[in-house]
């Protein structure tokens, strides 16, 4: 009997760090191919070719990104309180953000209401890239159901999962996560006009969020189809 619960043990010990073996983290996988990227993502905007560089950008999400895993890192609540990234259990909608990116008219409402209606199943988490008096001022309008953290970099200066994170991708970009912290997907926030239309920017934006985390959840066919049409509040 005891031979058979160590032999469980050692299989079960097997499986666990095969399965973390098979995929590396964000930071290392992306580290190995930014630069490469970056050169050839500022070449194809050089040259005004947006198809290319948003190839590139899909190519790198698609072959490198995804299925990685996120690093853990130490960020801060805006009580100042320091907790870690993997204090959230659930599966995770992540958008990166700060104060000086200018979201479409739509797009807080949109995601307020996605968060709304998600919430018990995913956590909702805007990570600004900024102090905490300009994180403060910028996410007033924010649903109480996402989690608003912020990395003042005046504080991690030599922290390198923070300057890869904030660094490789831009922002504002979104990144779906499932509960065991693996990446499913990466995507850049709506490109939006200046002076677009509320309605437009709200169902750009609403079902771009709804796209995204579908696939950390099975949603069902009325919200998929719903197409979201509202009134500037």
């Amino acid at each position: 009997m005891g031979r058979k619960l160590l032999y469980l043990f050692l299989l079960i010990t097997f499986s666990a760090q095969s399965q973390i073996e098979q995929g590396s983290l964000f930071s290392e996988a992306i580290g190995k191919n930014i630069k490469k990227y970056t050169r050839n993502s500022q070449n194809a905007y050089a040259n005004q070719d947006f198809e290319r560089a948003e190839f590139l950008f899909d190519s790198l999400i698609n072959n490198v990104v995804n299925g990685s895993y996120l690093d853990n890192f130490k960020v801060r609540k805006l009580s100042g309180k320091k907790i870690e990234l993997y204090k959230f259990e659930k599966p995770v909608f992540l958008m990166t953000y700060a104060s000086w990116c200018t979201p479409g008219v739509g797009e807080i409402p949109a995601l307020n209401e996605i968060a709304e209606k998600h919430y018990k199943d995913i956590d909702f988490v805007i990570l600004f890239w900024d102090s905490k008096e300009n994180v403060r001022k910028s996410t007033r309008d924010y649903s109480s159901k996402i989690n608003i953290i912020y990395v003042d970099e005046k504080e991690n200066k030599n922290d390198h999962i923070v300057e890869i994170m904030k660094h490789s991708l831009g922002f504002p970009t979104s990144f779906f996560i499932d509960e065991n912290k693996r990446i499913v997907d990466v995507r850049r926030g709506v490109l939006h006009p200046y002076n677009e239309k509320y309605e437009i920017s709200f169902e750009l934006n609403y079902n771009s969020f709804l796209n995204g985390i579908s696939l950390l959840k099975n949603l069902g066919d009325d919200d998929k189809d719903h197409f979201a049409s509202k009134q500037n509040p």
